[in-house]
């Protein structure tokens, strides 16, 4: 099968989870023997086309003229993705599928789906009203309608949870068949031959102290001042603790302002945004990973710090209310509430045969139930959904065309019937 990938980030660039989702799918289905193309953005010095592994990556530019807004300058990004595809259709021929990722491709995937008649498949990583808990601005309402407007023009839509499922039909009224539930996964080698690096682990906590480790963006959806509120109760009950923040984000001076005001400054370290092997690292020197959303659609970072033997703390919310059960294979908190963060932090501080259990479970889980092979393979059977569904609407509207030819013909035949048989009659009448 090709498949055209369209996308916002790909490796190196990496914004959120998308990135790392369009790598490892992509990267699987060729194994598979499937051939796939990405277009994406061109972000940095990176080259304009990349052979990554069989993963055939084409990057475009924007136009070199500045945009009014982030909306502007998206819909000049989808221009250029229609061109770039255009160019990669003439030269190697059709693709059997679009795989479009979130409302950023949209318009790229709908002008491409009708122009080539092409099956669309979408995924839809969030929402513009989950992420914001509404709509209340314009911008917000134009990133809503594009998101409905994807998923009605696409053939099928894959989400990553159930609890996407059911966003999306309660936001956009989709039909509930029309929704795949397809989990992200995880690189179940990411942390092959990977040991604790003491060295790297001093340049932010000591020895004796054990690092709660959030790795995550910096925004309020992710909940990280939720987790930092929390910080007094749990120095409270166990002072040998420091807070690791990796990431970037918009947040990061109120979260600074937020520490100094609980007088916790020197116990939260803001490690900045970190890529590749010091994720890894970062990983292996923690002792537990917090992920405190708000809003969570799905939660890879749940499922990373899992395969790296960190026992986890989640909120009840999203995906990650459906990733974790309950002191099996994490811990949950309330979401929005700090005693209940410190609660079941500390537990897991306290009790290390919980937190030995848990690791082992959780790493059992995300081995079988989070695999690329599995997801790809779902992912496949969409698009299988979507091919077919394609091909009995074409069949359907050929009938109609046929149908609409005969019943024309019919209507141009009729009056010239009409006249034979009066003429006829008039014949009869005149012998009579």
């Amino acid at each position: 099968m090709k498949i055209l990938m369209l996308t916002w980030e790909y490796p190196p660039r990496v914004v959120g989870g998308i990135s790392r989702v369009v790598h490892d799918l992509s990267h699987t289905m060729i194994k598979d023997g499937h051939d796939v193309t990405v277009v994406t953005y061109k972000d940095g010095d990176v080259p304009y086309f990349e052979d990554d592994k069989g993963v055939k990556v084409y990057r475009v530019d924007n136009y070199m003229i500045n945009p009014n807004n982030f909306i502007d300058w998206i819909m000049q990004l989808n221009f250029s993705m229609v061109a770039k595809a255009n160019e990669i259709i003439a030269k190697e021929g059709e693709f059997d599928v679009i795989h479009a990722h979130d409302w950023l491709v949209a318009n790229a995937a709908k002008t491409l789906k009708q122009s080539y008649n092409i099956p669309l498949v979408s995924t839809i990583h969030a929402t513009e009203a989950g992420r914001n808990s509404g709509i209340h601005d314009e911008t917000q309402r134009y990133i809503n309608d594009t998101e409905w407007m994807l998923t009605y023009e696409s053939s099928e839509v894959i989400v990553n949870s159930n609890y996407m499922k059911g966003e999306l039909q309660r936001l956009f009224g989709l039909p509930y068949e029309k929704i795949n539930v397809v989990a992200n996964g995880v690189n179940m080698a990411l942390f092959d031959g990977i040991e604790r690096d003491y060295d790297f682990r001093r340049r932010y906590a000591m020895d004796n102290e054990k690092i709660i480790l959030f790795m995550g963006r910096l925004v309020y959806e992710k909940g990280i001042q939720h987790l930092i509120a929390a910080m007094p109760k749990i120095l409270a009950g166990y002072n040998d603790t420091k807070l690791v923040v990796a990431g970037q984000g918009g947040m990061i001076e109120e979260l600074k302002a937020q520490a100094k005001n609980l007088g916790i400054e020197n116990k939260v370290y803001f490690a900045g945004y970190m890529n590749g092997k010091d994720v890894q690292r970062m990983y292996k020197a923690a002792d537990i990973s917090v992920f405190p959303s708000t809003y969570e659609p799905f939660g890879i970072v749940a499922l990373e710090a899992m395969l790296a033997e960190n026992p986890v703390v989640v909120s009840d919310i999203g995906g990650l209310n459906e990733i974790v059960e309950h002191k099996k294979n994490g811990m949950k908190s309330y979401a929005g509430n700090a005693n209940s963060i410190a609660d079941s932090i500390l537990e897991l501080l306290y009790d290390h045969k919980l937190c030995s259990e848990i690791v082992k479970v959780a790493k059992n889980r995300v081995r079988n139930n989070y695999n690329w092979s599995k997801i790809a393979q779902d992912t496949h059977f969409t698009y299988q959904k979507a091919i077919c569904q394609s091909m009995a609407e074409k069949q359907k509207r050929q009938l109609e065309q046929e149908r609409a030819m005969k019943t024309q013909k019919a209507k141009k035949e009729r009056p010239e019937r009409e006249i034979t048989n009066l003429l006829s009659f008039k014949k009869r009448q005149v012998y009579a």
